[in-house]
């Protein structure tokens, strides 16, 4: 079967572009998470609620769609910038009780079909560091951003985290700047490591 290498983290942490190279790197296949896709995304960050329900299962069904375990049938390395776990994070944040209600009986089902992945890259930074990247890459719908909502969300992966059962390396992209070959190595060196 093959290996699945998730990364995970807030906003403007860097996961694409990370996963872009670590997949280059190890000659693998890349999984980009479908958000230009999704197009209830945009209004429901400007505050339209009753969007929210209808984003969350657009990811929650493009996300099996990406990382059932079919795919991982004929081997290989796959690096997805996002990870399957996180989606009940965001689920949380957004929905009503009795949509995350429904959300969860929906999700859990789909789980099962998902492949687990081999190892998680876990990339944070301060509200800070993410609140300037997220402003020099100009997403319209992502000046909704607080640092509260930043705050709860790096509080949220710091949980998620805790519960995974896969090899997890965590990196704070303000201090190691993964844009440099001598911290590409490093990571590229704790992937080989965990998966070998």
């Amino acid at each position: 079967m093959g290996r699945l290498i998730s990364i995970i983290g807030p906003p403007a942490s860097g996961k694409t572009t990370v996963a872009q190279w670590l997949c280059e790197a190890l000659s693998g296949r890349l999984v980009k998470e479908d958000f230009a896709g999704n197009p209830f995304l945009a209004e429901f960050f400007l505050g339209r609620r009753d969007w929210a329900l209808p984003s969350q299962l657009y990811f929650l069904f493009s996300r099996l769609g990406q990382l059932k375990k079919a795919h991982f049938a004929k081997g290989g390395v796959t690096v997805s910038d996002y990870g399957f776990c996180q989606d009940a994070v965001y689920a949380r944040h957004g929905l009503g009780a009795e949509e995350f209600e429904l959300y969860c009986h929906l999700a859990a089902p789909m789980a099962e079909l998902v492949k687990p992945p081999d190892v998680v890259i876990h990339l944070d930074a301060e509200e800070s560091v993410l609140l300037e990247r997220i402003a020099g890459r100009g997403r319209h719908y992502e000046r909704a951003f607080t640092p509260e909502f930043l705050t709860w969300l790096r509080e949220q992966y710091v949980q998620l985290v805790s519960t995974l059962t896969c090899p997890l390396i965590s990196v704070d992209v303000a201090s190691i700047d993964l844009r440099g070959p001598q911290a590409q190595q490093w990571l590229l060196d704790q992937v080989h490591e965990v998966l070998t």
